[in-house]
């Protein structure tokens, strides 16, 4: 845990400079499941260094900003998951299949073919730039077994819950070179845990479970209700969270601001450390410090500041960069005017 009071971060993804990718066509085809090469602007012989670059740009916004837990901002990603899903073995990224997306629409999906297995490290160089550009606590961000199970077509497991510890062996792993390599935070994405509560209650908690299995430091769960620039109108309570109390991961990390999310459920996580979203994704006004500090003061009256981390409800990937900077500003404000008010 960071030994700052109520210390700031971000859920995961920043905003893609224009000059990096075609915001029109990533637009077009939100939250890809299969590659989306025609989204990047620059060669693929140049598109290394120009990632590298604009993931500079992404660390020193967030340390500008005064943000206390930077990652690196998702800027090789197509997708928070598609980059991660697609460099397994046993999986047909070149024939994809058709199924219904979180948001109700068709979308194209990778055809599990094999026996899931992570055969190369996927993030570790992410996380080694990361390390190696930032002298504040960083976090990287990874696809959970779960999501992952449910953002496939299984042509050769034929078992919900078989596929999703295949891919929570191959996470696991994943996990483990990540923390080596000297991230601080590891984060695991299950936001189809929320979309598809039955199946999460069967099986979910024990593939993440086994996903974070001899993994030590700080591990976060996070759930949500979508991208805001999916999602516009968004339920006031989780249909899985309580659920999560029997995970061992140490933080959950919840989306609150946008959807009004009444705080009495954080009573049934008695043992978790709450990543608390308190910057509306959804709203072009950026708030103000006071608009923040009451968030969380709201926060502070369900739990200790000591199990209080602060954030935005989701990632910030399709906001302009302009407003998700001002956004990430006011996070840093409001979270001094409270530390200030606890220590007196």
């Amino acid at each position: 845990m960071s030994d700052i009071l109520l210390p700031t971060t971000v859920v995961g993804s920043y905003p893609q400079p224009d000059w990096l990718v075609d915001r029109n066509v990533l637009a077009q085809n939100l939250v890809p499941r299969v590659r989306m090469k025609q989204m990047w602007r620059v060669a693929e012989d140049a598109l290394e260094q120009a990632q590298d670059d604009a993931t500079l740009v992404a660390i020193r916004d967030m340390e500008r900003a005064g943000i206390d837990i930077v990652t690196d901002g998702e800027i090789r990603r197509e997708s928070y998951s598609n980059r991660f899903a697609l460099a397994l073995d046993g999986v047909d990224v070149d024939n994809p299949a058709r199924t219904m997306g979180r948001a109700g629409k068709e979308t194209l999906v990778p055809r599990v073919v094999g026996a899931i297995r992570r055969n190369r490290p996927v993030e570790v160089r992410d996380v080694e730039f990361l390390v190696a550009n930032t002298d504040k606590r960083t976090k990287i961000t990874l696809p959970g077994p779960f999501t992952l199970s449910q953002q496939a077509s299984d042509e050769f497991y034929k078992d919900e819950e078989a596929l999703a510890m295949a891919y929570a062996a191959a996470v696991n792993e994943e996990a483990k070179d990540l923390r080596r390599a000297g991230v601080n935070v590891i984060q695991f994405d299950e936001p189809w845990m929320q979309a598809r509560p039955d199946a999460a209650a069967r099986f979910g908690v024990k593939a993440l479970n086994r996903a974070l299995e001899g993994l030590d430091g700080d591990t976060v769960v996070h759930l949500c209700f979508g991208y805001a620039a999916v999602v516009k109108d968004k339920p006031s309570g989780y249909s899985f969270l309580p659920q999560l109390a029997d995970c061992t991961a140490a933080q959950i990390s919840i989306e609150a601001a946008q959807p009004k999310l009444d705080l009495s459920v954080l009573d049934e996580l008695p043992n978790k450390t709450i990543m608390l979203g308190v910057i509306d994704l959804g709203s072009e006004s950026v708030e103000t410090a006071e608009m923040v500090a009451e968030r969380i003061r709201a926060g502070l009256r369900r739990l200790p500041a000591e199990r209080l981390v602060l954030a935005p409800d989701c990632g910030m990937k399709y906001l302009p960069r302009p407003r998700a900077f001002a956004k990430l500003q006011a996070l840093a404000a409001g979270a001094a005017i409270v530390r200030r008010e606890l220590q007196g």
